[in-house]
């Protein structure tokens, strides 16, 4: 069975030539040229292949150029559409390492064993990642050290050490 990960979510048009920004990706641009292609899949359930012809950085984030996408009016089709590919085709992320997407949906609890939902997103600052954790209520955890403590992909858990009276902010 095919199992499909999203690997970003392509944003606005930039400029004429048929570029798009890609957001929330959790991939490196070299990643993304080594496989290359990618099934788009619309906001409505549409979808189509697409062919990465290039990628460069620009204004924080990347810019991308796909195969049959010239113009503006072409790429502004694409936006907001969620670049997919088969979870055997994404390189290992190394060792110690995640991708956003194997995030999603990891449970996390504190030290003490206590439940505080599942990861909902994962948004980039400029120090460090955030987890966007969804339980009673949705809870900001930092995802750096001393308050992530582990990720263990196989059980599916985050393990994190609170601050007194984060999780009420």
């Amino acid at each position: 069975m095919v199992t499909w990960v999203t690997v970003a979510r392509l944003g606005r048009t930039h400029g004429l030539r048929g570029e798009i920004g890609i957001d929330l990706v959790s991939l490196t641009p070299s990643d993304l040229q080594a496989i290359g292609s990618f099934t788009w899949r619309g906001r409505r359930g549409e979808s189509r292949e697409l062919r990465l012809v290039g990628i460069r950085p620009g204004g924080g984030r990347m810019i991308a150029q796909f195969s049959g996408v010239e113009d503006r009016d072409q790429a502004m089709v694409l936006t907001n559409g969620e670049l997919c590919v088969e979870r055997e085709r994404v390189p290992d992320a190394g060792p110690g390492q995640a991708y956003t997407y194997q995030l999603l949906g990891l449970r996390v609890v504190d030290v003490g064993g206590r439940e505080l939902g599942v990861v909902k997103e994962v948004l980039r600052t400029g120090a460090h990642p955030v987890y966007v954790v969804q339980g009673e209520g949705e809870i900001l955890i930092p995802a750096a050290a001393p308050i992530l403590k582990s990720v263990d992909l196989a059980a599916g858990v985050i393990t994190v050490d609170m601050p007194a009276g984060l999780d009420e902010l």
